[in-house]
């Protein structure tokens, strides 16, 4: 098939059958544009050719030499083994080894000088040894040196068959098409993109590959930061209607029984501050587990609620919604002012009745999960809105509920922090606050990592807790068993809890309960009626029970550091001694390179950091809860200079052209509309 095209499929190509095709399926790749973007993880590094004397055990090498004795085969369990030996320009040699290649003893002449590449197995004073080599003549030297791509692969699909598939391409010239000008490139210093694809998958040098990779990363920086500015921009409002002309809160403080710590003070003033300009509050809140940003959004709802107007706020579940509610409604209830809870448990009628209160203005502040967003929810005179776990929610979620009153002020809450760079890429629309101050008399909870081996050292613990009147959580990443064998599902390890501990009473909680249940388990777990609670991650969200000390985590390695850190914010949140056991069989050394940053650190920022570090920012937030892409080169954390660069070239194109409408910025609208159409708002016609 000689018309190909980006959005050709693949299956059309030629050596790609249907057995082919679904498994590049697997590897995300549809058609020919998600092959070219199918970018190397690493390179091989064919740029040198080794004399004997310099060949390292258990490294590549590529070599040239003269065979001075004829390919023998032998047969050894059940193997053919063929072998021959060449000589180096030094007098030096070295036994080659094919595996069931029976076809090299007719490609190799004894006399013959080649070129070869493979893995050294051994080396010695005597003779080294290399395995499967690849064999070419040696007047394809200058084809064959240079970095060699190696890409992520998946059963059934090798390396030389993308290779091929690939370069199959690349001599046709199909490639992606050129997005900004020639202006613009020199002054941004980036590579026309066709030299950058031919030479991020076929380089001579790692210079080729740094000025590849810098222009590939930049047009995905500049697409990601030109889309989020888009969908935030319909959301920006420079001048404000609300009026705030009552700002004083010493009534609110005076109900609750602690006082505020200076982070959290400093963030209300900051608030204040908002609340009292012309600029509408668009303002991110974000606290490590337990600092108290349930407080500061209190307050700020206080605050709205005085001035005369009505607050939502949002949360990601049903258990965090209810939660809220009752917590913040002992408060309120003080002050006159009325607080309800809309979410999936309402009946109809009691929706119905709730919706035309709102209406009424009979309700001040009305909390819920993504009910309260619904159509037929309607406000009287909402001035304020709080997200809270804010990257659960979409964008066009955060919107859809600020769009419920005229001129909102948004207050957004997360309890994973991020670093500084990253939040402004994020929530560029957004001034950010940090508590970084937890209460007095909160001790830091004491992480443990162990294996099978101390079950019972641990299950004598967990009794101990219990019997001093404690709490305990264990917690595991499956609802049911599956073909995972290695994993503990919360059925079956209910099951092995109950007997286990048949003199305490055991619950258990997971998703795929209903949500009367669920609240029915975690009000009696609140009650102490349940003395240990077998959960999935349905508690990671901001669940507070103070009496329980001891988090229990099965299968610790296969949560990421952040939801482990927000597991074990789960306990600590009382006066008593606090602890985390994380127990795991894994024995990998990125495993324990994890679990180990769990057990030194209770600092959330820096457990963010690594996590971001080890598993990339899209796994870390989840994709299609934050909008974020997922990008095939590019990282928000190590290419900060990139970052830094398209942000710059962001704002000029759109200071000159917003819509993009210029000649120049028409290829700049095509891409970014193909990467990014169904969620833009504005940049459209």
């Amino acid at each position: 098939m000689e018309n190909i095209k980006l959005d050709t499929s693949v299956q059309y190509l030629k050596g790609v059958g249907p057995k082919m095709f679904e498994l590049l399926n697997k590897l995300g790749i549809y058609t020919v544009r998600d092959l070219i973007e199918y970018y190397p993880r690493t390179y091989d590094d064919r740029t040198k050719i080794l004399n004997i004397k310099d060949f390292i055990k258990d490294q590549n090498a590529l070599f040239i030499g003269k065979l001075i004795k004829p390919v023998s085969v032998i047969y050894a369990n059940r193997k053919k083994i063929l072998s021959t030996v060449i000589v180096d320009e030094n007098g030096d040699t070295a036994l080659l080894k094919w595996y069931n290649q029976v076809y090299i003893k007719d490609k190799l002449k004894e006399g013959n000088i080649y070129l070869f590449y493979g893995k050294v197995t051994a080396t010695s004073t005597t003779r080294a040894c290399v395995e499967s080599c690849n064999i070419y003549n040696t007047a394809d030297v200058d084809k064959i040196q240079g970095l060699y791509p190696i890409y992520s692969l998946t059963a059934g699909i090798t390396q030389n068959y993308l290779f091929k598939l690939i370069s199959g391409l690349i001599d046709k010239n199909i490639m992606l098409n050129e997005i900004f000008s020639t202006e613009f490139r020199k002054k941004y210093e980036l590579a026309e993109i066709n030299y950058a694809v031919r030479n991020i998958h076929f380089p001579k040098n790692y210079d080729m590959v740094k000025l590849s990779r810098d222009r590939i990363i930049f047009q995905e920086l500049f697409l990601f930061q030109l889309a989020l500015l888009n969908m935030k921009d319909h959301n920006l409002v420079t001048q404000k209607t609300n009026e705030y002309s009552n700002l004083d809160d010493s009534e609110f403080l005076k109900i609750i029984p602690f006082e505020l710590t200076n982070a959290q003070k400093k963030v209300v003033a900051q608030i204040k501050n908002d609340l009292s300009s012309n600029i509408v509050m668009n303002r991110l809140v974000q606290g490590d587990v337990g600092s108290g940003k349930t407080m500061v959004a209190a307050i700020t709802m206080y605050l709205a609620v005085k001035n005369g107007y009505q607050a939502a706020l949002m949360a990601p579940t049903t258990i965090l919604a209810n939660q809220h509610y009752l917590e913040l409604s002992n408060y309120f209830k003080k002050l006159n002012i009325n607080v309800e809870i809309i979410t999936s448990t309402n009946t109809k009628r009691q929706k119905e009745k709730i919706i035309e209160r709102l209406k009424n203005n009979e309700i001040d502040i009305l909390i819920g999960t993504h009910s309260i967003i619904e159509d037929n929810v309607e406000f009287n005179n909402l001035g304020l809105v709080v997200t809270d776990e804010q990257h659960r929610f979409g964008v066009k979620q955060r919107m859809k509920l600020s769009s419920k009153g005229n001129v909102v002020d948004t207050l957004v809450m997360t309890a994973t922090p991020i670093p500084r760079s990253l939040a402004i890429v994020l929530y560029g629309d957004l001034d950010i606050s940090i508590i970084d101050e937890l209460p007095p008399g909160r001790k830091p909870v004491e992480t443990y990592v162990v294996n099978d081996n101390y079950n019972m050292r641990v299950n004598n613990f967990l009794k101990k807790q219990m019997n001093e009147g404690r709490q305990v959580y264990i917690v595991c990443p499956l609802v049911e068993e599956n073909e995972d064998l290695d994993l503990n599902s919360v059925e079956k390890l209910y099951e092995e809890y109950k007997k286990e501990f048949s003199d305490y009473s055991v619950g258990i909680l997971h998703g795929k309960m209903k949500n009367k249940q669920k609240d029915e388990i975690m009000n009696e777990f609140k009650e102490n009626k349940i003395n240990m609670l077998i959960s999935t991650t349905v508690i990671e969200v901001g669940i507070s029970v103070s009496n329980a000390t001891v988090m229990v985590i099965e299968n610790a390695d296969r949560f990421g550091l952040a939801a482990l850190h927000q597991l074990r914010g789960r306990v600590g949140r009382g006066s008593e001694a606090s602890y985390c056991i994380l127990k795991s069989n894994n024995k990998s050394a990125i495993s324990r390179q994890r679990l180990d940053i769990m057990r030194k650190s209770n600092d959330g920022f820096l457990i963010a950091k690594k996590d971001l570090e080890l598993r990339g920012p899209g796994d870390f937030f989840g994709i299609r809860q934050s909008g974020m892409p997922e990008f095939k080169l590019a990282n928000l954390l190590t290419d900060t200079k990139i970052l830094e660069k398209t942000q710059l070239a962001v704002k000029e194109v759109v200071s000159e052209d917003k819509k993009l409408i210029l000649p120049q910025n028409q290829m700049i609208k095509k891409e970014l509309l193909f990467k990014y159409g169904d969620q833009l708002n504005n940049i459209v016609g």
